[in-house]
């Protein structure tokens, strides 16, 4: 049952007839029910839901990230849909189906900061990864104070675990425990965000890593 708060030009919430009524970042929305298609999906349709699930699965568990990581984008949408948008157009690999992630081109933060130029990820004992890099403090807006984000990414888990505003440009390193993914393999990003948390980087493709057992 729909709901009217201030009266019939006031919000609205719930399912009136064909109609929902919702509210979405501060603005009163509407919308009509969707109308199920007798006919089968194209292939064309067939191929942009694969995608579109690829992407869901890969994004899903960062989403609380992605809404700091991507926010520089998020004009009129959510970090997490500006994310969604950007790796559906430029991380999906393959002409037909079945089409994969290229995480090699994915990203988990966009931004203006600039980030390392090198930097590696590892399997260190104790199930961690330790991420390494080198100092650029000074190149651009690069500063030392810079706080480091470090994404790991289980595919065959559709899991992520993240830690945001962890060690400072300047310390060139940083460990995360992935004992969640024991026996698994990884993918892996660094990127940073500014001490004051206005801007953030790209994120920079440290690879994958085999989580012992």
């Amino acid at each position: 049952m729909g709901t009217f708060n201030k009266g019939i030009l006031g919000g609205f919430s719930g399912k009136v007839g064909n109609v929902i009524g919702s509210n979405w970042k501060g603005k009163n929305v509407l919308r009509s029910l969707p109308v199920r298609s007798s006919k089968d999906a194209t292939a064309a349709q067939l191929n942009q839901q694969e995608k579109f699930g690829l992407v869901m699965g890969f994004m899903s568990g960062m989403s609380p990230l992605l809404e700091t990581s991507f926010k520089a984008y998020a004009k009129g949408v959510s970090g997490v849909n500006a994310a969604i948008s950007f790796n559906l157009q430029n991380a999906i690999s393959g002409i037909v189906s079945p089409f994969s992630i290229n995480y090699a081109y994915a990203l988990v933060s966009r931004g203006d900061l600039p980030n390392v130029l090198t930097a590696t990820a590892v399997a260190e004992t104790g199930n961690r990864v330790k991420y390494s890099w080198a100092n650029n403090q000074g190149f651009g807006k690069a500063k030392g104070t810079d706080k480091a984000i470090v994404v790991v990414h289980c595919a065959a888990l559709k899991q992520s675990i993240y830690l945001v505003g962890a060690a400072e440009r300047s310390v060139l390193t940083q460990l995360i425990d992935a004992s969640a993914f024991s026996g698994e393999t990884v993918e892996t990003w660094l990127a940073f965000i500014s001490a004051n948390g206005s801007v953030v980087s790209n994120s920079f493709y440290t690879g994958s890593v085999n989580i012992a057992p």
